[in-house]
């Protein structure tokens, strides 16, 4: 257990260490840090903070490890895939930052003005993968599956986008969809 508590913050270092040679913000430039920040999806207080809308689909980003790494690597301990999670939250957060991805999040209706993620907002969105992943480890597969449901209505619902519909206009935006994301 202790090997799996020291990896996983050995990762949380290691990605902040990244994000900060690769140039991002360690926090909010207005200089102070909400725990959620439940605002307007297009300020430039979006992925700022600890937490925000888009927290909710890095806690899915959990469970779907969890479900993917027990599929594919059942004899491995949890706590590997745990940390096998992490790592792959780690890779796509550092890949989410780079000038390719915020110029092509930039494209859509939802994201014109980003500019990636600060350190403290991408710290937690690994945070909340590890408390999804935790969730489904110990919830039954119905209970996962309802969650994960609920998390994408509740997103489209607040603030017209979730992980299905990033992912799809992230590939191949739909200009129905960002009609519908921008509110005409």
């Amino acid at each position: 257990m202790i090997f799996i508590s020291l990896g996983a913050i050995a990762l949380l270092i290691a990605h902040a260490a990244i994000l900060y040679l690769m140039g991002q913000p360690f926090m909010f430039e207005g200089g102070y840090i909400k725990l959620w920040h439940g605002g307007v999806v297009l300020t430039n207080e979006n992925s700022q903070h600890l937490s925000d809308w888009y927290t909710l689909s890095h806690v899915i980003h959990g469970f779907l490890f969890y479900a993917g790494l027990t599929f594919f690597f059942p004899r491995l301990t949890v706590g590997m895939r745990l940390l096998m999670a992490l790592a792959i939250e780690s890779g796509w957060e550092l890949f989410e930052n780079t000038d390719m991805i915020i110029e092509r999040y930039r494209e859509q209706a939802l994201a014109q003005g980003y500019f990636g993620d600060s350190i403290v907002n991408s710290t937690g969105d690994m945070l909340a993968a590890l408390g999804g992943f935790l969730l489904a480890y110990r919830l039954p597969i119905i209970a996962s599956g309802i969650i994960v449901i609920a998390l994408e209505a509740i997103a489209l619902y607040f603030i017209r986008d979730s992980l299905t519909l990033n992912i799809i206009q992230l590939i191949h935006p739909i200009d129905a969809i960002g009609a519908w994301q921008a509110g005409s």
